[in-house]
């Protein structure tokens, strides 16, 4: 589990969608929680999801914090950092580099994933991209 894990982070970092979704099940549920399109259900749609966010959010690390492991599961509390060169979440990035808390619960059958959720701190995300820019 923890080898599809670093894996599939891996490949978020270095903005491949393809590869984010290669350890995936075929009928994957990919559920960013509040996104307005819902639970995103198998690998085309998780891949446009991953695609929009490579676009959106560049990846530079992912730091855990914290795991909890189950059976079939792994629970893992990050602070991701990484740059907005457009805009994230509908608000304008403008190149802003951010930090914030991510929260993945992962779900796992017949040695793939089958289930990812996800929690961010939006409430930061939010602050960071509507701060004043800093100058000097």
């Amino acid at each position: 589990m923890e080898t599809l894990i670093r894996q599939h982070m891996a490949a978020e970092e270095r903005a491949d969608p393809e590869g984010s979704v290669a350890m995936y099940t075929e009928d994957i549920e990919h559920d960013v929680v509040g996104d307005p399109g819902g639970p995103k259900h198998g690998i085309p749609a998780a891949l446009e999801f991953y695609r929009g966010l490579c676009e959106e959010f560049r990846a530079e690390k992912e730091e855990r914090t914290r795991t909890y492991y189950a059976d079939d599961a792994i629970t893992i509390e990050n602070v991701m950092t990484g740059t907005v060169p457009n805009s994230f979440m509908g608000l304008p990035g403008d190149g802003r580099r951010i930090s914030f808390r991510i929260l993945h619960v992962f779900e796992f059958r017949d040695g793939r994933i089958s289930r990812e959720n996800v929690w961010l701190d939006s409430a930061s995300i939010v602050a960071q991209l509507t701060a004043p820019a800093r100058t000097g």
